[in-house]
């Protein structure tokens, strides 16, 4: 898989305002956010998107989502309410290929998504 934006900030070559990390995943804000908050959860092993991952990459796919929710109390948005969205290929609008969560809160959403 060649190198996304990603890539380069779990790297360090491009800065991220970096809201939490550990050994698997990183996380931080949305340049572009589409609510008050908006942070971006990746796995640090590159996997293209959803199709891409295999049984291998399902304790890191749920490290992801344990991530939201320790991002979620700790900027005190749980009790509130947030919303994960994985956009998966063109169609999902997804222009990162490398797996990202989003977590968005901060505001009321609507139902259906999109």
């Amino acid at each position: 898989m060649p190198d996304t934006i990603f890539t380069k900030i779990i790297n360090r070559e491009i800065p991220a305002d970096i809201q939490y990390e550990d050994d698997d995943v990183i996380a931080f804000n949305d340049i572009e956010p589409q609510a008050p908050v908006h942070i971006l959860i990746i796995p640090k092993k590159p996997i293209a998107t959803i199709n891409d991952a295999n049984d291998e990459d399902a304790e890191l796919l749920g490290k992801i989502l344990l991530a939201a929710k320790k991002i979620a109390k700790d900027k005190n948005i749980a009790e509130g309410g947030y919303r994960l969205v994985i956009n998966t290929n063109k169609d999902a609008q997804q222009t990162v290929f490398h797996i990202h969560c989003h977590l968005l809160a901060g505001r009321k959403f609507k139902w259906p998504p999109g």
